[in-house]
């Protein structure tokens, strides 16, 4: 029988077209590799002087960008390794919204250390336990690096303090007006209960053309289309919302009419014209000047419209006609609505941004806030907009946990210095492991120091001395180098970003280290069809 023909050992249990890798050569060193190879993709791209990367991917679209989570998500990485590294930013993005680039240089580089103690003989189970031990002590010590709080989340001015970091990571020399923009629209959407702050509150509208100083904020919503009848703006308006067309329905069933003289040709749509004259009227009746719906506006609605002076906005998005409902305050409805379902708009009215028309809606005490950002070319505009939505993560992150911690590698080089002090009391093989962790985390300062342009060597031997010195702030100066006061300079990391970072990071790195045996069954699916779009040959 065929099944006693098999091959020996494992590969005689899988079907045929399966592969089995094992041992540390094989298998853990294998993967470790990959993930490396991922880290050093993204390394370039950490800090201020980071490197962009242009990806295309596989419907044809072009990102040039220097966010993590958009390359690790537009690079498709196979690797079942290398994507428990990806998890960990994908996890570390959702939590957080910003921290994922260390993610990834980490966890290359804790790979990089367990790869030299398994090569020195250590076995990977010791490498486990030393990393976890480290991890728990570097949690604590990390309690103990607090360089500010934000007392006040209503303060522009502590908000902007907040976010510069993080925007000027992604866009240096825009963190300026970026972040006070940011700030504002933040300030304007705080709740009363700042813990409940929702990120899609503050929105961003993209206008191709200007600068960037020409960037403002609304408060309220601006929308990418024009009115759709002749009034152009209403000031202090009540509003109606409705979800669907404003049309007359049809009958289910197609019938024949037969007009036998120009008196029943004239009278045949008079019917539908004095439903749908009711229509508008009762709507104007209730004191409503402004509608919006979500479908189609028939030609008629529209001329009856126009007639009592109503302004009318077409939506064709559920979600945004979502936002606007939320923004004004308005009750969806199908017929005339009441009072109480009328929203209430201070103003609302069509400009033109660079040929581009805008409907601006502004309204009183808003629920959401509009960033309208403006530049030269479509990528520029992408790439401030992810420095936005990072900038707005931050603000959230601030509201559940209100400390920060200095940056420029001040606070991994202070974590690093305190882990070796550490490392050198822990008996048995986990203090190697220990001390490879701290030695891991200078990693942060290195790609800084390089990426800007400086001698790592001399920047990580200059913050070690001031570190020891007891100047816990002293971090990388990327303009002038080697060494500055990161606090002082106002760069400022927020801590429960770096704490997030630090556990999903040790997380895929334990997991990747757990791994002895790699088994990958033959792939589903029959053979591919035939090249250049041609049909197959059978």
């Amino acid at each position: 029988m065929a099944m006693f023909n098999q091959q020996a050992g494992l590969q005689g249990l899988l079907k045929d077209g399966g592969k089995h890798f094992s041992g540390v050569d094989e298998a853990l060193l294998k993967n470790i590799e990959a993930c490396k190879n991922l880290a050093q993709i993204t390394k370039s791209s950490l800090g201020p002087y980071g490197m962009n990367k242009l990806i295309v991917n596989h419907l044809g679209r072009h990102f040039v960008t220097s966010d993590t989570n958009t390359i690790v998500t537009e690079l498709e990485v196979m690797h079942p390794a290398a994507k428990l590294i990806v998890m960990a930013a994908k996890s570390q993005d959702q939590e957080s919204g910003d921290g994922t680039n260390l993610c990834v240089s980490f966890g290359g580089e804790l790979l990089l250390r367990a790869e030299e103690l398994l090569k020195e003989g250590i076995h990977a189970n010791d490498v486990y336990k030393g990393y976890e031990l480290a991890r728990d002590k570097a949690m604590e010590f990390l309690n103990d690096q607090v360089a500010w709080s934000v007392d006040d989340l209503k303060s522009a001015e502590q908000l902007t303090k907040c976010v510069k970091t993080a925007i000027s990571s992604k866009q240096l020399g825009c963190e300026g007006p970026l972040a006070k923009l940011v700030a504002e629209a933040c300030v304007q959407v705080m709740p009363p209960t700042p813990s409940r702050f929702d990120t899609d509150n503050v929105r961003v509208t993209k206008v191709q053309g200007g600068n960037l100083n020409s960037s403002f904020v609304v408060e309220g919503m601006a929308i990418a289309r024009r009115a759709s009848g002749v009034e152009q703006f209403k000031e202090k308006a009540k509003v109606a919302i409705y979800a669907e067309a404003l049309e007359l329905g049809s009958t289910e069933t197609k019938g024949t009419v037969l007009l036998e003289s120009a008196e029943q040709l004239m009278n045949f749509t008079k019917g539908e014209e004095q439903k749908m004259e009711e229509m508008i009227r009762s709507i104007k009746e209730v004191g409503v000047d402004v509608v919006i719906a979500g479908g189609t506006i028939s030609d008629m609605a529209l001329h009856f419209l126009n007639k009592y002076k109503i302004f009318a906005l077409k939506i064709n998005s559920k979600f945004e006609l979502r936002r606007v409902c939320r923004t004004v305050g308005a009750t969806v409805r199908s017929g005339p609505p009441l009072p109480e379902e009328c929203g209430y708009v201070e103003s609302i009215k069509v400009e033109e941004m660079s040929s581009e028309p805008f409907t601006i809606i502004k309204t009183r005490d808003s629920k959401i806030a509009t960033v309208v950002l403006r530049s030269a070319s479509p990528n520029v505009l992408d790439e401030l907009e992810r420095a936005v939505d990072n900038a707005v993560n931050v603000v959230r992150c601030t509201t559940r946990d209100p400390r920060f911690v200095a940056g420029a590698g001040a606070t991994e080089i202070e974590l690093a210095h305190q882990l070796q002090q550490f490392g050198a009391t822990v008996p048995g093989l986990d203090q190697y492991a220990v001390l490879k962790f701290a030695e891991a985390l200078e990693v942060v300062p290195r790609i800084l120091a390089e990426n800007a342009g400086h001698s790592h060597v001399d920047a990580i031997t200059a913050l070690y001395a001031a570190h020891q010195k007891g100047e816990r702030f002293a971090g990388i100066d990327v303009d002038a180098g080697p060494v500055c006061n990161a606090v002082e300079k106002g760069i400022l990391d927020h801590m429960e970003t770096k704490r997030w970072a630090m556990r999903f990071t040790l997380d895929a790195v334990l997991t990747v280290l757990k791994v002895d045996q790699i088994i990958m069954a033959k792939q589903a699916g029959g053979p591919k069809g035939g090249g250049d779009g041609q049909r197959d040959d059978d």
